[in-house]
């Protein structure tokens, strides 16, 4: 059992876990759809403040630091509507002037865009904004409950970007900061720059970006325990407009780089230049597409030792005329063998064009250019970058291309999705009730959902799209907590925090199982679907996510039919709504199953028939069929005895009816018209009064006062009973008009019964 548990925390992973025998499911569709008001999360937006795309979890401290358009805040990391304290970072009169004199819009560009947050070794932030192109770095702290800008502020130039709508990335590696993104105010000069104490960037005579678009940055510490003494790589995703294809037209591809963390820089040949810089296409290969899909985003997880490290990708279509997603996985030795054992290309001079790319064949330098001080350089003597000979150096410098695309795991994507396009990703570990542990991706896409979806031996199971934003709000940035099990995502209106495990929405032990969902399992004690803990490892939880096994599921009694009376000419509508919407749904009328036709309209939410007839009495029954990997099963949802209306006893009549009898329309109408007429006569004469019949009492008044009979004294107490003693008569007299009009609405509320009442039994 120990060794058990410490494979569950460990979540190892291997290549045939993600690869499979099965592939992936092609234009797959999640199994729930969990509308913008019934996802259960918690949302947060400040009154003026827009584009909350940058996040820190400091879960140390339990907060969520969110940096947003000259905001930045510090949130509870449980529940994100408590804000704990903000700071304002705007810009000054005079540096939006100058942005606005350069050109710039004055309320969209000249301000101030958050876009770095990192956690320094000594509790502080490093944070960086745009500035209003005017790019500018400082440290954040978090002291007494107060989030503090500190006045020491840099330059940010080649760390945060100029044009707060251009792709950059950063990371954090002991307290160095990386980065790729624009290096002057046009953002034509693009580098990856560290920021040490001697800055190490791209080479700007090499042209080694070629209108890039900067995704992600991964630190990989691969010097750890490693028997070659490599050094640790720093990778960056991106795409760029490729270089080696011959086309009449820009075609953009995706790309990973990588350099090496101690990288110095050459001697003579780049100096202060990384001397270790290479890129490799990667290939997403998604069925029906003739142009490459473009990253949007990665995420690495290393669940042991860095051999394990995984990227998971998420692609997006470039061009418009195709709605193909994708999400495709890379093991860290792939990439690595790629950059150390492929083959490089060269550009050549050529008639037809200016440069061609082509494969280099010749020796390769002594070391291998690209390639981190490990263990054989020393050997020959290199103990940095600073040692390697101009031989070396000269060539990365030319050829920084490699040969080889890197394949994804299987050499397929895990998942292809048509709808709205893929932005962002995160993934979790989660381990079931058999000990076995699963990746569990949370994909955010351009209509403002996200996906929760898994793969089990190659077959991927989308559990749930959630439904966070309104659909014109692209979740731009996700982030999941470990402590909390809560995903944040943020868009250009706000943040919204949902859980990872809302095994709630799961209503039977059917529904739950075969949801699949590894965080969830049915308690047959409870009767309901819980999140799986430690403690229920021996309890009474079942669980099938491999396999969705329900066979333990105890059998729903749903014989209780619904009593439906109906009219001739009705149009009427029978509810039933799958659990699933990959479950296929089967209608029955007498046991004989109904197809579509001109009286029956099977929908997704229930049945229509259409100008019903005496034929279309009887027993119905709504099933749904749902196929787990090696059964199908079946569930009863509701069952309806339809008859024609007898004209006695009530009418139980489901939702929506059409009432077609003109007949029974011209009634309702003589019903009131006389009922107006009767209350009209009876306030003409006096017999009801409105409101609360104070005429009554003013009708003696008048009356005393004509007869002569009235006194000042009479005229006070007149006065006072129209206001106390009277009022027994008066609530008598509003009582009976009170009785009158109900009895009216009875009238026409019974006409409305006959069309459409729903009793209890019908509530499902």
């Amino acid at each position: 059992m120990l060794l058990l548990a410490v494979v569950c925390v460990l979540c190892l992973w291997s290549p045939a876990t993600l690869a499979g025998g099965v592939g992936s499911v092609m234009n797959s569709m999640a199994r729930k759809t969990v509308s913008l008001k019934s996802n259960g999360g918690h949302l947060f937006r400040e009154e003026g403040v827009l584009n909350y795309t940058t996040m820190l979890l400091r879960e140390d401290l339990n907060l969520l630091i969110l940096g947003a358009r000259e905001a930045i805040f510090a949130l509870d990391l449980d529940d994100i509507t408590v804000k704990k304290a903000m700071v304002k970072w705007q810009v000054t009169k005079e540096q939006k002037d100058d942005c606005v004199t350069k050109g710039k819009d004055p309320m969209s560009e000249c301000k101030n865009y958050i876009r770095i947050l990192h956690k320094k070794n000594d509790g502080r932030m490093y944070t960086c904004g745009t500035k209003a192109y005017n790019p500018t770095c400082g440290y954040l702290s978090w002291t007494g409950g107060q989030l503090v800008l500190e006045d020491e502020q840099e330059d940010g130039k080649g760390k945060c970007p100029f044009d707060p709508f251009q792709g950059y990335t950063s990371a954090l590696v002991d307290g160095v900061l990386y980065s790729a993104t624009s290096m002057n105010f046009r953002g034509s000069e693009l580098a990856m720059m560290r920021s040490s104490d001697e800055i190490i960037r791209t080479d700007p005579t090499t042209n080694f970006f070629n209108q890039p678009n900067f995704i992600h940055m991964a630190h990989i510490p691969e010097s750890r325990n490693n028997p070659e003494g490599d050094d640790d790589k720093i990778y960056l995703f991106f795409t760029e407009a490729a270089e080696e294809y011959d086309s009449y037209t820009k075609v953009d591809v995706s790309r990973v780089a990588r350099v090496c963390k101690g990288d110095l820089g050459g001697q003579r040949t780049l100096q202060r230049k990384w001397t270790s810089l290479l890129k490799a296409r990667l290939d997403c290969p998604v069925p029906n597409t003739k142009l490459p899909p473009l990253v949007q985003d990665a995420f690495n997880l290393c669940p042991g030792t860095w051999t394990t490290c995984v990227f998971y990708v998420v692609f997006s279509p470039q061009s418009e005329f195709s709605q193909t997603s994708a999400v495709c996985a890379y093991g860290i030795e792939d990439i690595k063998t790629v950059f150390s054992k492929g083959k490089f290309k060269k550009p050549v001079s050529v008639e037809t064009s200016s440069v061609k790319w082509v494969v280099y064949t010749s020796d390769l330098p002594d070391p291998r250019p690209g390639a981190c001080i490990d263990g054989y350089a020393r050997s020959k003597g290199i103990n940095n970058s600073l040692g390697l000979p101009d031989k070396t150096l000269q060539f990365i410098k030319d050829k920084h291309l490699m040969e080889q695309e890197v394949k994804p795991l299987g050499k397929r994507p895990l998942l292809v999705w048509t709808g709205a396009a893929f932005t962002r990703i995160v993934v979790a570990t989660k381990t079931d009730l058999n000990g076995d542990c699963h990746h569990v991706m949370f994909i955010g896409t351009k209509s403002g959902s996200v996906l929760k979806a898994v793969n089990y031996d190659g077959e991927m199971v989308i559990i749930e799209e959630i439904q966070l934003f309104e659909t014109s709000q692209p979740i731009k940035i996700l982030r999941l907590s470990n402590t909390t099990q809560q995903l944040y995502a943020g868009s250009d209106a706000g943040v919204v925090q949902v859980s990872v495990s809302e095994c709630g929405r799961y209503h039977t032990c059917l529904d739950c199982l075969l949801a699949r969902d590894p965080y969830c399992g049915w308690d047959l004690d409870t009767d309901r679907c819980s999140t799986i803990n430690t403690s229920h490892r021996d309890s009474s939880v079942i669980q099938s996510v491999k396999e969705g096994n329900a066979s333990r599921c105890p059998q729903l009694d749903n014989s209780k039919p619904v009593n439906i009376s109906f009219f001739l000419g009705n149009t009427m509508k029978l509810w039933c709504q799958p659990y699933s919407s990959l479950a296929e749904v089967e209608w029955q009328l007498n046991e004989r199953r109904i197809t579509a036709s001109e009286t029956f309209q099977i929908l997704s939410d229930g049945l229509m028939i259409l100008n019903a007839s005496t034929d279309d009495s009887g027993h119905y029954t709504c099933d749904s069929i749902e196929t787990a990997p090696h059964q199908n099963y079946r569930t009863r949802h509701v069952t309806y005895e339809l008859k024609l209306w007898a004209g006695t006893g009530t009418t139980a009549y489901l939702h929506e009816v059409r009432e077609k009898h003109n007949t029974l329309v011209a009634m309702v109408v003589i019903l009131t018209v006389t009922l107006a007429g009767l209350v009209i006569w009876n306030l003409y004469k006096g017999h009801v009064s409105l409101p609360c019949c104070p005429r009554c009492a003013i009708n003696r008044y008048e009356d005393d006062h004509i007869n002569g009979n009235q006194t000042e004294d009479h005229k006070l107490e007149s006065s006072r009973n129209m206001n106390s003693n009277n009022n027994h008569l008066n609530d008598r007299r509003c009582s009976d008009l009170k009785e009158t009009e109900r009895l009216a609405t009875t009238a026409g509320s019974t006409v409305q019964v006959l069309l459409k009442y729903t009793d209890d039994e019908s509530e499902i």
